[in-house]
Order: structure tokens, then sequence, then C-alpha cells
């Protein structure tokens, strides 16, 4: 397997993931832990078949970069999501300390990375890891546009 070097690589890592989670009938968002290019871990969303309502990609991708390393906090780690995370997202990857969120498609109902609300500044926090959004955007927005689509087509 070829290890991208890049953002738009493991974004694209991250929307097989995702990709994977929408042919499970999840709401296909996907997410990779990378550190020193190295992959720690990748998740698919799974709220609806794992009957968790914290089982969105980021958090499984962050419960398994964990085990990996065997610990929580994952120091210098990038987490790589193709949707905007939302708050209980930030509060978790905040908590693991990860250095950088990438995420693809920007989220205006419910994005807490700065379309609705930036929760990785609100006050308090004891960290802050550097956030950039919009990466293959078009891309992991468009696959989250046709799932929905069919969806509401009923197919």
């Amino acid at each position: 397997m070829t290890v991208p070097t890049d953002d738009a690589g493991w974004m694209a890592r991250s929307l097989e993931e995702a990709r994977a989670a929408g042919a499970q009938g999840e709401v296909p968002v996907g997410a990779v832990v990378v550190r020193d290019g190295e992959l720690l871990a990748a998740a698919g969303n799974a709220p609806v078949g794992s009957r968790d309502p914290t089982g969105h990609a980021e958090t499984r991708a962050l419960r398994a970069a964990g085990a990996a390393t065997d610990n929580y906090r994952l120091p210098g780690a990038t987490l790589y999501v193709t949707l905007e995370p939302c708050l209980m997202c930030v509060g978790a990857l905040v908590h693991a300390r990860v250095a950088r969120v990438v995420f693809g498609a920007f989220d205006p109902k419910s994005g807490a990375a700065g379309s609705v609300v930036d929760g990785f500044a609100l006050p308090g926090l004891n960290h802050r890891p550097e956030v950039s959004g919009g990466v293959l955007e078009e891309e992991c927005g468009g696959l989250l546009r046709d799932f929905f689509r069919a969806r509401r087509e009923g197919s």
C-alpha cells in the first residue's frame, strides 16, 4: 500500500472509510488518525449499527488510535475527517490533544470548527489544535449529498 504524504492523500484514505460507512447505511463520514506519517487508526461512522450516539467516525478513530498507542492522548497526531466535526467530536479531539484536525466538507447545520460555532476557540480549553478545512471539499461534500439524495428518493 502506498502511504500518503500530504493532506489530500490522507483525506482520500478517510473517504474510503466514509464510503464503507455509507455502504452499511451509515451517514458516510470517515476519519483517520496519523502520526509521523504512520496510520494509527481508521474508522467510519457507525452510530446506527453500534447503537451508540458517540459512534461518530472521529470518536471511533480516536478510540482505535488510543488502543494502538496504549494512550488516549495523541500528541503530535493529525485527525483527518471528511466532514467538519460536531461539538461532541471537538471535545474528544481537544481531550485527546491531537495536534491538527483536517476536515473536508463544511457542515452548515452542526459544524463546530467554525461553520456554526468554533468549539476549538471556546474559553477555558487546555488545548487548541491547528484546524484546516476544505481539503477535497467537493468530493467529501458530494459523497454526503449523494447519500442524502438517495435517502430522500427512497433508493
